[in-house]
């Protein structure tokens, strides 16, 4: 498991009974987790006395039941990058920390290129990846389907200071997006993508990804450069194994680059019990 050890602004209190006790800055939220199907062993006074606690309903979805008052979105920092926090309708807040492990490994990979490296963030939500791109040097184009998430990376990358770096943030179905990128012959020394189990685009236009997965990593290999850094593939979706992200890099990539994939599962410490807390998994190809 790659897990997402060195946060100081955020933090896995505790986890049980399906739930788990989160530390965002000093705002705690309780948030449901369907990993979590051990119970809480004892509820306690951190568990009751928390800002918000987002419960499902029976029908699907859920709602907020905030407990304290808390700003309308606050700051976190990663290391030198910043993040808007903002609990949404859908239970989220605006960032994946687990993603933190991915983050310092693109970082490294980037700084250690010797060279200008472009990157390709695809299904790109808040642009956590972004930031961290731009960070380490790369230029980078930030493609989603969702105007206002794309509208969030940018403020996310304004936040930690970046603002002068080249970075193009574009709302886009992200499957026509790479079509066109080909038929203009771009190219790109890395890719990014975190794509969802299902989902539709600004025109309709739908996702699912046991179906669009692989067609779309092949349709990527004609925008990779001749000297490839990095692919990274993420993936939330339940009943895909990390083995599946490694079989296809390995016919896509490996199979025409050589390099090396790596893959596994991606988590976060839970600091009462010292366990850690499986939220996806990855696939990464490096040269």
């Amino acid at each position: 498991m790659y897990v997402a050890q060195e946060w100081k602004d955020y933090e896995v209190m505790d986890t049980g009974g399906g739930e788990k006790l989160e530390r965002w800055g000093n705002i705690v939220l309780r948030r449901p987790d369907p990993q979590i199907i051990w119970p809480l062993t004892q509820e306690t006074a951190e568990w009751r006395n928390v800002h918000g606690h987002y419960h499902r309903s029976s029908s699907g979805g859920g709602q907020w039941d905030m407990k304290k008052p808390i700003p309308e979105r606050w700051t976190i920092s990663y290391g030198p990058l910043k993040f808007h926090i903002k609990p949404t309708s859908f239970k989220h807040t605006g960032l994946f920390p687990e993603q933190a492990a991915n983050w310092s490994w693109m970082m490294d990979k980037i700084k250690g290129a010797g060279r200008p490296i472009s990157v390709l963030n695809l299904f790109a939500y808040t642009g956590g990846a972004t930031t961290a791109a731009a960070y380490a040097g790369a230029s980078v184009v930030h493609v989603d389907a969702a105007k206002g998430m794309v509208q969030w990376a940018k403020e996310n990358v304004q936040l930690s200071g970046l603002a002068d770096r080249p970075v193009r943030f574009i709302t886009d179905d992200v499957f026509k997006f790479v079509q066109r990128e080909q038929r203009r012959g771009n190219r790109y020394d890395a890719i990014i993508m975190d794509p969802p189990s299902y989902g539709r685009g600004p025109n309709g236009e739908t996702w699912k990804l046991e179906e669009s997965l692989y067609p779309f990593l092949e349709s990527c290999m004609s925008i990779i450069s001749d000297q490839p850094l990095f692919m990274l593939i993420n993936s939330y979706t339940t009943g895909i194994s990390p083995t599946v992200l490694r079989n296809m890099l390995s016919m896509t990539m490996q199979q025409k680059y050589g390099g090396q994939i790596s893959a596994g599962e991606i988590g976060l410490p839970i600091t009462r019990s010292g366990l850690n807390l499986p939220c996806g998994i990855l696939g990464r190809w490096e040269a």
